[in-house]
C-alpha cells in the first residue's frame, strides 16, 4: 500500500526524466568572412604565355644544285645579306655566257635592220622605194628590238640564277641547326628549308585570355570604370624569376579560338641577353588599366572550377549562405579583383566554408587571417600554355 501511495510521483519523475534526454538542437557553424570594400588599384592578368620570334625566316634554295660549301656555324648571330651556302654554279655560269652571246648577236643583227629603215625612209620622199618596201624595212627593225629586249631578258635570268647559288640570310638573327651539307642535291621545290633564321631582339609574348574576360574589361573601359592604363607586361620565367625588362602590349587578337574560347594578347620585349628563345613558356602580368573602384576578395575566399568559373559564398542579412558566380579581371597581391557577382559591404566567407552549405544559416565572425596581399594569387584556370 505505501508503493501505491508514491507511484503518482515517481511516474512524474520518470517523465522529466525523459524530457531532460531529448538530443539538443544543432549549433549553427562559425564562419569567418571579410567585409568587401571598393578600392583604387591597377588591375592585371596573370596569363600564361610562350616566347615568339619577332622575325622568321627560312633559307630556301631558289635554284637546283649541288651544295659546295657551308659558310655558317649553328647557333650563331648572321647578318642580313651573309653567304651561308654556296651551289654548284658552273651550269649556271655556262647559261649566263650563253645568253650573253645571243644578245650580242641580236644587238649585230639590230645595226643592220637600222641601218636598212633609215636608208627607206629616207628614199621614201623621193619615191626611190615602195611604200610597201619602207614599212617591211621598219617592221623588220622593230621586230629586231623585241627580238634585243627578249635577249636582255633572258640574259637578266640567267644572271638572277647565277647569283642565286649563293644563299644569303635574308634577316638579321640566330640561326639554327643546318638541314643540308656539303654534297647535298636541293632544289627550288623541296619542301624542307636549308636553315631558319630567327630575329631574338625584341621578341614577342603571346599570351591567352578568355573571350569573357575580354568583354568584360572592355565594357568596363567603355563605361568609364576602368581607367586605361600603362599597357605595360611584366614576365615571370620557367624557374620562378622576374625578367629584367618591361615589355608592351601590341594588340589583341579579333579572332576567338572556337575550341577554347580563348582571345590571344601579344606584347614586345626587349632581349639584349637572348634569355627568351621562342617556344619558352612564361606568365606574364598584363596591366589593363587602373579601376578606381574595384571589389577585391581573398584568395582563399575565391573557389576556382573548370574553364574560367570562378565562385564564392556570402553570408546576406539573414545571415543565411548565397553562392555567387563571379567574373574575375585578375590578381593584385593575394587578392582577385571581381567585376561582377559581389558588391562592396557583402561579407564573404574566407573560412569554415565546408560547414557552410547554401542557404543554411550561420554565425559569421571578422576573418582574422593573415594580412591580405602575403601572396600572390594563380592564374585563372585554362591559361596554362
Amino acid at each position: 500500500m505505501q508503493f501505491m501511495k508514491y507511484l503518482p510521483a515517481l511516474l512524474l519523475l520518470a517523465a522529466c526524466g525523459a524530457k531532460e534526454e531529448k538530443p539538443p538542437a544543432p549549433a549553427v557553424p562559425e564562419v569567418a568572412v571579410a567585409t568587401l570594400a571598393l578600392e583604387k588599384l591597377p588591375l592585371n592578368s596573370e596569363l600564361a604565355g610562350r616566347v615568339a620570334a619577332v622575325r622568321v625566316s627560312e633559307v630556301r634554295p631558289q635554284v637546283d644544285g649541288v651544295i659546295v660549301r657551308r659558310y655558317f656555324e649553328e647557333g650563331a648571330d648572321v647578318r642580313a645579306g651573309q653567304l651561308l651556302y654556296r651551289i654548284d654554279s658552273a651550269s649556271y655560269a655556262a647559261r649566263q655566257e650563253q645568253a650573253s652571246a645571243e644578245l650580242a648577236l641580236e644587238k649585230a643583227s639590230l645595226v643592220n635592220l637600222r641601218v636598212i629603215a633609215e636608208r627607206y625612209a629616207r628614199l621614201l620622199d623621193s619615191h626611190t622605194v615602195t611604200q610597201q618596201d619602207h614599212d617591211l624595212a621598219q617592221a623588220n627593225y622593230q621586230q629586231g628590238l623585241a627580238r634585243v629586249r627578249a635577249r636582255q631578258a633572258s640574259l637578266r635570268a640567267a644572271e638572277i640564277d647565277l647569283q642565286r647559288t649563293e644563299v644569303r640570310a635574308a634577316i638579321a638573327g640566330r640561326i639554327g641547326r643546318a638541314e643540308a651539307t656539303e654534297g647535298a642535291l636541293v632544289s627550288r621545290a623541296q619542301q624542307e628549308p636549308l636553315a631558319r633564321v630567327q630575329q631574338l631582339d625584341p621578341v614577342y609574348v603571346d599570351v591567352v585570355q578568355s573571350s569573357q574576360q575580354m568583354l568584360a574589361l572592355q565594357r568596363a573601359q567603355h563605361s568609364g570604370s576602368l581607367k586605361p592604363g600603362a599597357r605595360a607586361v611584366t614576365l615571370a620565367l620557367e624557374d620562378g624569376s622576374q625578367y629584367a625588362h618591361v615589355g608592351e602590349l601590341q594588340f589583341a587578337d579579333m579572332q576567338v579560338d572556337q575550341q577554347t574560347g580563348m582571345v590571344t594578347l601579344r606584347a614586345r620585349f626587349p632581349n639584349p641577353e637572348r634569355l627568351l628563345v621562342p617556344g619558352m613558356y612564361v606568365r606574364a602580368r598584363v596591366e589593363h588599366g587602373v579601376q578606381p573602384e574595384v571589389v577585391m576578395l581573398p584568395q582563399q575566399a575565391v573557389r576556382l572550377g573548370e574553364g574560367e568559373k570562378a565562385s564564392a559564398l556570402v553570408v546576406n542579412a539573414k545571415g543565411e549562405v548565397e553562392p555567387r558566380e563571379l567574373v574575375l579581371a585578375g590578381s593584385h597581391q593575394g587578392r582577385w579583383a571581381a567585376l561582377s557577382g559581389v558588391r562592396a559591404g557583402e561579407r564573404v566567407i574566407v573560412e569554415g566554408a565546408m560547414k557552410a552549405a547554401p542557404g543554411t544559416r550561420v554565425t559569421a565572425v571578422e576573418w582574422r587571417g593573415a594580412a591580405l596581399g602575403a601572396a600572390s594569387a594563380p592564374a585563372l584556370p585554362g591559361h596554362e600554355g
